[in-house]
């Protein structure tokens, strides 16, 4: 694509999240309770009423926006069982890019009111089956906040460029630049870094690896270390803190600890909530495989269990990277076919 081109799909994402927003908080400020209900269960998540809203508000806006000259198939979760969804309506074979999201990650905090969810956008050139998270180019997300904010942060990028960073006024639809800044700190005491460990299934697990991370990082002094742990359930609400500067380190390890414990579970990061990782990258936020150390590997589809590390800066990465590698390997022999 010409960088007008790129610069234009950008743009495109941005205005889907835009619209989204809107809808979200006319639905919401119409009934709440409306939106709280289980609406399905997929084989990729379980799915709310409040997502098939989201999901709606989706495909009208791609059905009336997206530019006829690039097709493109749409992967989201809720439409897996419903064959390849495309816009314009056209074989899959024939579209020029794929577009992987995320309408609502976070959604179990936004249902409650307890904290903001985001909506997630990449884009990638079509390539079928062989697509991977590495392809996407163009990336987007939007914050959806809760009942009592009156703003909404905005990210978008294209590869290669400086990040676009807007805060937006949900009450009057002004904007204003958004200082995007990550953590400078070279070490974790007194900040907030955390491996995830939302749900009971592998907890005992999850905990003793965080636990040993933290021993081998600082020796005998477990028992006065002031490192705070924070579980946002949203990777890109994730994603945010640590590019904003309020984590330093955030790890998401389940699918290691899941195939350690034999457990069958959709539980996990999938492709769709770590798709935006361009614009960590934009800001030089590290995102990668903490096994491979290399970039976030994964198909771009709705089912396939993720699992990612996030470091506010090289010096971070450096100190815990080859540590939780080493910790993976002893704790979770059998993911590894040991």
């Amino acid at each position: 694509m010409t960088s007008e081109e790129s610069e234009q799909m950008r743009k495109l994402l941005c205005a889907l999240q835009n619209d989204l927003l809107g809808t979200m908080l006319r639905e919401r400020a119409a009934s709440t309770e409306a939106m709280h209900g289980i609406a399905e269960v997929t084989p990729a998540d379980t799915i709310y009423q409040i997502d098939k809203i989201s999901e709606r508000a989706i495909l009208e806006w791609f059905d009336a926006h997206w530019p006829k000259e690039w097709p493109v198939e749409i992967v989201m979760e809720g439409l897996e069982e419903k064959g390849p969804f495309t816009f314009p309506a056209v074989d899959v074979s024939t579209t020029q890019f794929k577009c992987i999201l995320d309408p609502i990650d976070g959604t179990r905090g936004i249902m409650y009111d307890k904290r903001s969810a985001w909506t997630l956008a990449g884009i990638a050139p079509q390539r079928g089956h062989a697509n991977q998270l590495s392809d996407i180019f163009v990336a987007a997300m939007t914050e959806l906040p809760t009942t009592k904010q009156w703003r909404a942060d905005q990210l978008s990028v294209v590869v290669g460029r400086p990040l676009v960073a807007e805060s937006i006024n949900v009450l009057t639809n002004e904007r204003a630049p958004l200082v995007v800044q990550p953590s400078n700190a070279t070490g974790l005491e007194h900040g907030f870094s955390t491996l995830c460990r939302f749900l009971p299934a592998g907890l005992e697990l999850h905990s003793q690896i965080e636990a040993e991370l933290w021993r081998r990082i600082e020796p005998g002094r477990e028992a006065t270390l002031a490192i705070f742990c924070d579980q946002y359930i949203s990777t890109g609400g994730q994603l945010y803190e640590v590019m904003m500067g309020r984590d330093r380190f955030i790890a998401d390890v389940r699918p290691w600890v899941f195939a350690e414990l034999g457990l069958v579970t959709s539980l996990t990061c999938h492709p769709y909530d770590i798709g935006v990782w361009p614009l960590a990258n934009a800001v030089g936020v590290i995102v990668e495989d903490p096994v491979t150390g290399g970039s976030v590997r994964g198909p771009m589809d709705t089912t396939s269990p993720i699992g990612w590390a996030m470091y506010g800066n090289e010096t971070l990465r450096d100190l815990i990277a080859p540590r939780l590698r080493d910790i993976l390997y002893e704790l979770c022999p059998k993911a590894f076919g040991s």
